[in-house]
């Protein structure tokens, strides 16, 4: 009888943890039966019910030895009938292999199962558990020209009102918005800046950033839904945020077809959407604000003053609600509606090279930008600078690297002191950019896509070819690779 055939008609029995290795405590040799599993990729659940391991429960969200293996009865009799002790080997092994993987890569306990929805962050919340919840976007997420973005953004009123709702509870809220920039760095952000965090909750913005007005970009909305799959894959529940900026509420508004396909792609993993586009849009139409009262200053007609933040506030809070009432679940569907390219990404910062070229030297991320939300030292690890002192110093020599990938982007800073500086990839120049020309009054974010549609599966040679007068500077955190094998070797670099 087949295995699948003894599962069929079997029942459900528990045995504990404990037992169960006692059951696949075979001899030494048979250890060698095993075959390499790469457990990040491996859903042990998958390869457990192959063998008749339905589920693990814990007693709480960390892994006890208490915990117990529900099994299937018939698999004693399944294990104990093998015709040989290759057979036995086989089985015994795929079991031991089974139990392994849920020791190294953990099973969710039934407590936790509600990770990656919003009834059970509501629920964890009124129990008066530690959460962390993280904002992630560009400025309209930060709360540029609010009065005080720490008290009325629309970030910092989700907060209040999660404090109030939830008295019991402590809140770790977590700013992760970087202003002018979209979801192709916020895919090489995401680890360092909000899954490192283990957040409960994401607000996550990125839309109007990703340019709403044009015809959507088929690699945004790779690095968009890439953002969105891997929070929900590590059992983030994710609330959508679609903003708007003051021509979107005014008569005759521009068209932004982007918002449909960000939408679709949150339906398809099960998100709540706050839509604040089409709430202020009704609040002006009911002649309950005007775009003058929302857009309050002048000459800044996309970030708002803190009437038009409330309204942000409003509709996330509302599409939390709605989550919570209708138990919505976020999923991942089996495929991605958009290319996969994002879901491969390296940041590779310059600083962990071994050796770095002649006129190139490790940094330090400044601590001050022309705004709080550019603030390098709060998104950089590490930088290394390639400067020139006076006219007798040679130009600092190119920095080379070998990158195996689809997509490359470099993310820095822009100073005052900042030069040109040239790209070649495989002999050909890509790019020439003079930095100073963005930064003459202070220390901006640098953010280039460098090249996009690479042949991943060959190595390209990427060459940094700082091209400095006296007195000026590149400054470079890392070089982002996004498509597999999304890789970088630095095999030429010398003194």
């Amino acid at each position: 009888m087949s295995l699948g055939e003894h599962l069929r008609d079997s029942c459900l029995c528990d045995v504990s943890v404990e037992d169960f290795r006692n059951i696949v405590a075979v001899s030494p040799e048979r250890h060698a039966a095993f075959v390499p599993m790469d457990s990040s990729r491996s859903n042990p659940l998958a390869v457990g019910r192959s063998c008749g391991i339905h589920s693990i429960r814990r007693s709480s969200r960390s892994a006890t030895k208490s915990g117990s293996v529900r099994v299937k009865r018939s698999l004693f009799k399944f294990l104990f009938t093998s015709r040989s002790k290759n057979e036995m080997k086989i089985k015994v092994c795929t079991i031991a292999l089974s139990l392994l993987l849920v020791n190294l890569t953990g099973v969710r306990s039934e407590s936790s199962q509600s990770m990656n929805t919003y009834a059970g962050f509501d629920q964890r919340a009124h129990k008066g558990e530690s959460l962390n919840v993280a904002f992630f976007g560009g400025s309209l997420t930060w709360g540029a020209q609010a009065t005080d973005p720490l008290r009325t953004s629309y970030r910092a009123l989700v907060s209040r009102r999660l404090k109030q709702a939830y008295p019991k509870a402590h809140f770790e809220f977590r700013d992760a918005a970087i202003g002018g920039t979209g979801s192709q760095l916020g895919a090489f952000r995401l680890e360092r800046d909000v899954l490192s965090h283990k957040p409960d909750l994401v607000f996550l913005d990125f839309t109007i950033n990703d340019d709403p007005y044009s015809k959507p970009d088929a690699d945004r909305l790779a690095s968009y839904e890439s953002l969105i799959r891997r929070m929900v894959q590590a059992g983030v529940p994710v609330i959508q945020v679609i903003l708007p900026a003051k021509k979107d509420v005014l008569p005759n508004p521009p068209e932004r077809p982007l918002d449909a396909k960000h939408k679709e792609i949150g339906k398809a993993y099960g998100l709540a959407i706050a839509d604040a586009v089409a709430l202020v849009k009704a609040r002006v139409s009911e002649g309950k604000a005007t775009p003058d009262q929302l857009w309050d200053v002048a000459l800044d007609v996309t970030h708002p003053g803190d009437a038009g933040y409330a309204l942000y506030a409003e509709a996330a809070w509302a599409a939390l609600q709605q989550g919570i009432a209708q138990k919505q679940v976020c999923r991942v569907p089996q495929a991605m509606l958009n290319a996969d390219t994002y879901m491969s990404v390296n940041r590779f910062q310059l600083a962990t090279l071994p050796q770095l070229p002649r006129g190139w030297q490790m940094g330090k991320p400044s601590r001050s930008a022309i705004a709080f939300d550019f603030t390098p030292s709060r998104w950089m690890n590490s930088i290394v600078v390639a400067s020139r002192s006076n006219t007798d110093e040679p130009a600092p020599a190119p920095l080379v690297l070998l990158v195996w990938g689809k997509n490359i982007l470099f993310f820095g800073e822009a100073t005052m002191q900042s030069g040109k500086y040239r790209v070649r990839i495989d002999g050909k120049e890509v790019k020439a950019q003079d930095l100073g020309k963005m930064s003459p009054h202070g220390t901006w974010r640098y953010v280039e896509m460098i090249a996009q549609n690479l042949d991943e599966k060959i190595p390209h040679r990427v060459e940094i070819i700082p091209d400095l007068a006296p007195g000026q500077e590149l400054r470079l955190e890392s070089v982002c690779v996004a498509g597999a094998p999304a890789r970088i070797d630095a095999p030429y670099n010398a003194q």
